[in-house]
């Protein structure tokens, strides 16, 4: 029997970057969820509990940016990875909660591929 794949759930509210991203990732193995926002991410996470790694922007659109989601999605998953990213602010300007990396957009995909297989580890 084949080995679960690595779940990911991606929120990225620009579609061109979500669209290479979910494609880039799944060429390599991972099964990928995409969505724009916090709010959907949030009920993503709490519908599938095989969602083995958050990747968030952090400037989102809609009512909950990257840094509020982790909080809360902390809350509901408290040992879900979670990795930010963003190509506006820098890491001391994210109030990151314990256990979760920030990646400097523009990120490059091979890098990403490694370090969410290096978080998922101990889980698969």
């Amino acid at each position: 029997m084949a080995a679960r794949r690595i779940s990911v759930l991606i929120v990225e509210d620009e579609v061109l970057i979500s669209n290479l991203v979910t494609e880039a990732l799944s060429d390599v193995g991972f099964d990928v969820h995409a969505v724009p926002d916090g709010e959907e991410a949030l009920r993503c996470l709490k519908a599938d509990p095989n969602i083995d790694v958050l990747f968030t922007d952090i400037n989102l659109a809609g009512r909950m940016d990257g840094s509020a989601l982790a909080e809360q999605a902390r809350r509901h998953r408290p040992e879900l990875p979670i990795v930010y990213c963003s190509g506006r602010c820098s890491p001391s300007a994210v109030s990151p909660v314990p256990r979760s990396i920030f990646v400097k957009k523009p990120y490059d995909i091979d890098d990403i591929c490694t370090l969410l297989t290096r978080l998922t580890s101990t889980t698969h």
